[in-house]
């Protein structure tokens, strides 16, 4: 198939190479417009446009794909399929239904399940022990198109965000290729969702307060969904603490008050049980291993998390 590839982030990447080691032919990959990024508020390139320069394919980077020109441009390269993984636009009617195959998404979940743009982060959050990727025809609503393939897998103990994303990313380019010789031979039929959905909505800054009343094993899995944005944080006083790692542990306390502090760990009180901070930041610094980050802290025992987000 002639194929037009739309993606960005670093997600979309190992799709792309898929994409270029196949049979298959990419007429042109379609970014977000450059952006500035890090301290330096330089101009810097997307992943996905990054890889495409490399490989020698053209890159396309309309402001919005609404625009009629953009979409004459796409009818005019006929591609047979679109496939569309973490573009970052929502795209019109006019693309979706455009190629004969029509548009292809990786999605970083079981549909129905986690429709919308967070789905890793919520799988987390939730504590599920699986997660999974689905290849899906798009239609008009949010991830709600049928689907083409599915493969589920295991969500292990310590998988962050980060690192749950590379696996399902590296996942998503064989599926997807798998669908598309489905499609071309017409041994794949796109089938409805079934069951009972469920919805991930984006993450906000504010997401990332930490309840202490809650308990130490969802405190876990919370701020494994948040690692690395938008990170899971406390205050003490004024002070804002990002924790990035940390595991239930035995013991009991007052919900966000410290109630030991060693080398290796500072056991904080939940709604039950403690959980144990292993890796810190502290506003304005790098994030650091708490037996580094205690050679110069200030918390100590008895002190307090604040319970709200002030």
């Amino acid at each position: 198939m002639e194929i037009i590839f739309f993606g960005t982030p670093e997600f979309a990447v190992p799709a792309l190479k898929s994409l270029l080691g196949s049979k298959h032919g990419v007429l042109a990959v379609v970014t977000q417009p450059d952006r500035q990024s890090g301290r330096g508020r330089k101009i810097k390139p997307c992943p996905v446009k990054v890889e495409a320069l490399s490989a020698g394919v053209r890159v396309l980077q309309p402001q919005t794909v609404r625009d009629s020109a953009f979409i004459d441009e796409l009818r005019n390269m006929n591609p047979a399929a679109i496939v569309v993984v973490a573009y970052g636009q929502i795209l019109p009617s006019e693309i979706i239904h455009l190629p004969q195959n029509g548009c292809i998404n990786i999605h970083a979940s079981l549909l129905p399940a986690y429709r919308g743009a967070a789905p890793i982060n919520w799988s987390l959050i939730h504590g599920d022990r699986s997660t999974g990727v689905t290849i899906m025809q798009m239609d008009e609503g949010m991830d709600t198109g049928p689907i083409l393939l599915q493969e589920e897998m295991e969500i292990l103990p310590d998988d962050t965000t980060v690192s749950l994303s590379v696996k399902l990313s590296n996942l998503g380019g064989p599926l997807m290729l798998r669908a598309l010789e489905g499609l071309d031979n017409g041994s794949l039929k796109p089938q409805p969702q079934e069951g009972e959905a469920t919805y991930a909505a984006i993450m906000k800054k504010s997401d990332g307060f930490i309840q202490w009343t809650r308990p130490a094993g969802e405190l876990d899995c919370f701020i494994r969904g948040m690692n690395p944005w938008p990170g899971a944080y406390g205050f003490v006083g004024k002070d804002r603490y990002k924790i990035l790692k940390a595991e239930p542990v035995e013991g009991s306390g007052e919900p966000g008050v410290i109630q030991l502090v060693t080398k290796d760990g500072i056991h904080i009180g939940t709604g039950s049980g403690l959980l144990s901070v292993h890796e810190i930041q502290p506003s304005g610094k790098p994030a650091m291993a708490v037996r580094a980050f205690l050679q110069g802290s200030r918390l100590k025992e008895g002190m307090r998390f604040s319970l709200k987000d002030d």
